[in-house]
């Protein structure tokens, strides 16, 4: 048995019995659920599940090397907060506190100094993660003093380079395949990315993110930059093996559109065709894409039924035609797959 066996074993024995608490005592009225990914789409996801579930986990990606994160990161070699914060923002709850506490994390500094484009958000977050010397313990306390609907945590214990292999990143080299390094770059690529890894290659999983995986009623993986944003968490092998082996149901959401660069082009199906490259023996429960963006309905189903997977089609998107989920859209669809796929539960 390898090391991270043992690791993830040790963590199973520790995590509360399905239907418990710490305490031994029966769970609340909703579904346990563990939203993974980062930026806007995690954050389109944790808008819509946190009115449908009181027990929400936003599991966040830390490869992240751009803007106030990136400067951050280099000048204090902290975790790069930008996409923690983000996550925070969609938990804060709708009434005036709530909202207020969103709009001051986001706000950001415009100046001729060393501040502009620092995210008030993202300096809290540094602050207490110094004060405190406990990234999960920091992230707790910021979500406390938001009145955050759920809890956000790193998804590995230490930051990550982003790698990618792509081909034509040079216009002039079309045919010829490089090494990307950083998301930001990886992001905003003109060529066809081929593969991504991180940065160490082994990185260690924050054990809190791991145990509420293993505990949930469903884990939501997706929306979000496909290559950037969703598929590290596949590469953080004590996450990828709690992902395999939770008994929680696993839905996929599909982004509303290709993204410019990272995944220009891209069918629904292809975006399933590199996630199986990337983890080929993870299995789905369900994949959610918005029945206006399948042109091609069977080859989806076709891809989908490679992870065990059934597709589930709905109305997701904004009607302004923006490719940008509606909250109570998503909420709606979440909660029907809930309530139609999921096992009996505690919640029902």
């Amino acid at each position: 048995m390898t090391g991270r066996s043992l690791r993830l074993r040790r963590l199973r024995r520790l995590t509360p019995g399905r239907g418990e608490d710490g305490a031994g005592r029966r769970r609340g009225a909703t579904p346990k659920v563990v939203a993974l990914g980062g930026g806007q789409g995690l954050s389109a996801s944790l808008t819509a599940l946190r009115r449908i579930t009181g027990d929400l986990t936003a599991v966040v990606t830390v490869a992240d090397d751009g803007g106030s994160s990136g400067r951050l990161r280099e000048e204090l070699g902290v975790l790069p907060p930008g996409d923690l914060r983000k996550a925070l923002a969609a938990l804060c709850g709708d009434d005036d506190w709530g909202q207020t506490w969103a709009r001051v994390i986001q706000h950001r500094f415009q100046s001729a100094g060393d501040l502009h484009e620092h995210a008030v958000g993202n300096l809290l977050i540094v602050a207490l993660w110094e004060q405190l010397g406990d990234p999960v313990q920091a992230l707790d306390l910021v979500g406390k003093l938001l009145g955050a609907q759920g809890r956000v945590l790193p998804m590995s214990a230490v930051p990550l380079e982003l790698q990618a292999l792509v081909k034509g990143h040079d216009p002039a080299r079309p045919e010829d395949v490089d090494t990307v390094r950083g998301q930001a770059t990886v992001a905003l690529t003109p060529g066809e990315v081929l593969s991504v890894q991180v940065v160490p290659s082994d990185p260690p999983a924050v054990p809190e993110a791991v145990a509420a995986v293993l505990d949930a009623d469903w884990v939501v993986l997706g929306p979000g930059s496909w290559f950037s944003s969703v598929i590290p968490h596949l590469l953080v092998p004590e996450l990828l093996d709690a992902l395999m082996v939770t008994k929680a149901r696993r839905v996929l959401s599909l982004n509303l559109a290709p993204q410019p660069g990272e995944t220009e082009g891209f069918s629904p199906q292809r975006h399933l065709e590199v996630l199986a490259r990337h983890a080929p023996k993870l299995a789905l429960d369900v994949v959610l894409a918005d029945e206006a963006a399948v042109p091609d309905r069977e080859s989806l189903a076709d891809a989908a039924k490679r992870f065990g997977a059934a597709v589930e089609l709905a109305p997701v998107a904004r009607q302004d035609g923006s490719p940008k989920h509606d909250p109570e859209l998503l909420a709606a669809a979440y909660d029907r797959i809930f309530r139609m796929h999921g096992r009996i539960g505690p919640w029902r």
